[in-house]
Formats: structure tokens, C-alpha cells, sequence
């Protein structure tokens, strides 16, 4: 079973310390997917407005938030 997957079940547990815990694991895992993937597009040549559609954010949002930081040189592998 994968991380993600295991987080996802634990995210359902009825014990609020476990839920919680795998709830902030997950988030972070989706932070970290969403800056490996905004890096990926962004080198591919996506504009930011592409990046925004995708993650149905504006423009704006997805610039202040990604736009100056530096960039990641790992890919993600399932």
C-alpha cells in the first residue's frame, strides 16, 4: 500500500488524533506534489494562467504563491 493511500485510510479513522495526524500528512504531501508539478509545467513552458486553469485557482494566486521560489529538480514516480 502506498503512503498516499495509507493516509487517505488513516484521514477516515474515527480516533480524532490519528484522523488529524494523516490529515496534516496529506496536506503536505499535496503541498510538495503541487510545487513538483507547478515546476514541471513552468518548465515546460505552461504560463501562468495555464497553471490556474488546471488547478482552478486565478492567475494571481498561483504566481504570488509559486513565482520567485526556487525551483525543485526532482520528479514525482509513483
Amino acid at each position: 500500500m502506498s503512503q498516499a493511500t495509507e493516509l487517505a485510510a488513516a484521514a477516515g479513522s474515527t480516533d480524532p488524533k490519528v484522523g488529524l495526524r494523516a490529515v496534516l500528512a496529506l496536506r503536505r504531501l499535496l503541498e510538495r506534489l503541487e510545487v513538483i508539478q507547478v515546476d514541471n509545467a513552468r518548465r515546460q513552458g505552461w504560463s501562468w494562467q495555464e497553471i490556474a486553469d488546471a488547478l482552478e485557482v486565478s492567475r494571481q494566486a498561483v504566481h504570488k504563491k509559486h513565482a520567485g521560489r526556487p525551483a525543485v529538480r526532482e520528479s514525482w514516480e509513483a
